[in-house]
């Protein structure tokens, strides 16, 4: 798996008791999670249909620097599977794995559409590939 997001954590991405809050490593890792769908099916109308188990093992503090790795298992007619591990650069030790998600492929009215992908690929999208609101 590779790991090519990092995120700094910051004061404002702390809870109570001083470390990352669990909300906020969610909400970056569907980010990335999504943008990596978006790229593997060359479609920017790409939604979050489940999060399996997220298993946290550790924590981060501010100032820690964690990696997001992304990796692609499985391709439905509609849909792709992703897997996810998230760790601390700094001390090398994992925060949590998350061993399924998956995101729907959809048309310009929302419907679930065959992606026809069966692979991983790295397709790059221009910025002209992104919908224009009319």
């Amino acid at each position: 798996m590779n790991f090519h997001t990092r995120k700094w954590v910051k004061p404002e991405d702390l809870n109570p008791n001083g470390s990352l809050f669990g909300g906020t490593l969610l909400r970056w890792i569907d980010e990335e999670a999504v943008i990596y769908a978006i790229v593997q099916l060359g479609n920017p109308h790409v939604v979050t249909k489940f999060i399996s188990e997220i298993n946290f093992v550790s924590s981060a503090k501010q100032g820690d620097i964690i990696e997001l790795g992304i990796t692609a298992t499985e391709f439905g007619k509609t849909s792709i599977t992703l897997t996810c591990q998230v760790r601390n650069k700094i001390t090398r030790k994992p925060i949590l794995s998350i061993d399924k998600l998956v995101f729907v492929n959809l048309d310009e009215n929302g419907t679930p559409t065959p992606h026809g992908k069966t692979e991983i690929t790295y397709a790059y999208m221009s910025i002209n590939d992104l919908p224009t609101k009319d």
